[in-house]
């Protein structure tokens, strides 16, 4: 058995935070340079339940994540990678996705106006450039954060947790972390999986 070097409390942990993943809330990261920022990301998605998460880089490195920043959260969420924008996007949206792009176009709706409780991935660009172009191009609906100071953006990860939150607590609003979204037997599997994970350290 997969489990048997755990502890029941850890088996029901790895259960209990498994059966509250939302597989139908993404994000993509589309060539966020620091390392840091997307381990403070992928912190965020292992808090508000986020499953996976897509990582679009093509002019930067894919990011290499160090155990310790990320909190281990890295284990925890899903990572699909990819180098052609036109795909991935196809590929969101074969799941039915709603596509949201950070941004400030005057046809950017602020994070409290979104319904988050539809399918969604929320792209987030790079930390100076914004999202590229070659995937802006396939994205119609912006997303932004209303604020009151003089600062105009926030840090990347910090975004993202705000943007996560939201959408967090329209779902439980709606009671979507309740019940597991996974069929009985793909959540078997990824049981199966995360008590392997679970044994290393």
């Amino acid at each position: 058995m997969p489990d048997k070097f755990l502890t029941d409390a850890r088996k029901h942990r790895l259960r209990s935070v498994l059966e509250k993943r939302q597989p139908d809330l993404t994000l993509v990261l589309n060539n966020i340079h620091d390392p840091h920022n997307v381990s403070a990301i992928l912190r965020s998605c292992d808090a508000f339940g986020v499953f996976g998460v897509h990582l679009y880089y093509t002019t930067e490195s894919f990011p290499m994540l160090a155990s310790r920043s990320s909190g281990s959260a890295k284990k925890w969420i899903e990572q699909v990678k990819h180098r052609d924008a036109e795909t991935m996007i196809a590929g969101l949206r074969a799941q039915n996705m709603q596509i949201l792009a950070t941004g400030f176009s005057s046809q950017a709706k602020s994070v409290v106006d979104i319904d988050f409780t539809r399918p969604t991935a929320i792209i987030l660009g790079n930390e100076h450039r914004g999202v590229d172009p070659e995937v802006k191009v396939h994205v119609a609906e912006e997303v932004y954060i209303p604020m009151y100071g003089m600062v105009q953006s926030l840090n990347v990860s910090v975004a993202a947790a705000v943007i996560l939150y939201e959408a967090m607590r329209q779902r439980q609003a709606m009671g979507s972390y309740e019940a597991s979204s996974f069929s009985d037997h793909r959540l078997e599997e990824l049981y199966a999986d995360w008590c392997k994970r679970g044994t290393k350290y």
